[in-house]
């Protein structure tokens, strides 16, 4: 297995994740939240595609796939199109109502762009720096291990939220 194909079956993990934790939810359910200003599973799931859709597009110099195949006009959130969900408000995040469909659609199609991208890598694509604002400087496979952990958290967090939500009453 090469490190390319590596990513691709970690990455493949976190969409699966995502919709077993909004399954056979409504909006309204999506919406929830397990405590009073707490992450919602709609922004749970909005913001882990939202991250790794403008992170990972910024890594192979596209444009996001939340406006080059028109998810910004499909999810019609009352935010800029560039918003990831990092440093929302209480009320924003509220602001994030979605399907399960729509949620899910867009986490796959980010999906489908990123293991595209990370098949066109080669082992010695992920030792350049991509960032060397931090020290160390952070080369590409970090990045992508990065965002990884990033949204498998937040899949994580969804799961969590969801057995909060509707199974520990």
């Amino acid at each position: 297995m090469t490190p390319a194909e590596l990513l691709t079956e970690a990455f493949a993990r976190v969409p699966e994740t995502v919709a077993r934790a909004l399954d056979g939810l409504s909006t309204d359910q999506l919406a929830a939240r397990p405590a009073a200003g707490a992450n919602t599973l709609a922004w749970l799931a909005w913001h882990t595609a939202r991250g790794q859709d403008a992170q990972v597009a910024d890594l192979a110099g596209t444009e996001q796939v939340w406006t080059a195949d028109g998810w910004v006009e499909r999810f019609g959130l009352p935010f800029p199109a560039e918003a990831l969900g990092y440093g929302m408000s209480r009320e924003d995040v509220g602001r994030v109502r979605a399907s399960a469909d729509l949620l899910n659609g867009y986490l796959r199609a980010v999906h489908e762009r990123t293991a595209a991208y990370l098949a066109t890598l080669g082992p010695d694509d992920l030792d350049p720096v991509v960032d060397d604002a931090w020290d160390p400087p952070v080369t590409r496979g970090a990045r992508l291990v990065s965002i990884l952990d990033d949204c498998t958290q937040h899949a994580g967090q969804a799961g969590y939220v969801r057995g909060l939500l509707f199974f520990n009453r």
